[in-house]
């Protein structure tokens, strides 16, 4: 499954139902880059079961600023709308894993 990218328009929408992974993220963060491939491999290995977004927080702002998101990476696990899990900064794929079981 392809990542979805999410705008101030399509997150609430994406993130209302289901369970949802969203990495917030930004093109000059080296740490964001690290754990991309991470990231990529667990929307192939959870298609269908999880939906994985994607918000630039240069781009999008104010999303990642309602969610008191004040550093980056930052991955936030959604079930339902709610948030269920906040992960900070580099971690290991397992970590992904574990929150997402």
């Amino acid at each position: 499954m392809a990542i979805i990218h999410l705008t101030d328009e399509s997150f609430g929408k994406e993130i209302a139902s289901g369970v949802t992974l969203v990495d917030f993220w930004a093109d000059w963060c080296g740490p964001c880059k690290m754990i991309a491939p991470v990231i990529e491999e667990l929307a192939d290995e959870y298609d269908g079961r999880v939906t994985v977004g994607k918000v630039n927080t240069d781009d999008y702002g104010e999303i990642a600023e309602s969610l008191g998101i004040t550093g980056i990476p930052t991955v936030i696990l959604f079930r339902d709308g709610k948030e269920v899990t906040r992960l900070i900064g580099v971690r290991e794929k397992e970590e992904y894993v574990a929150a997402l079981a």
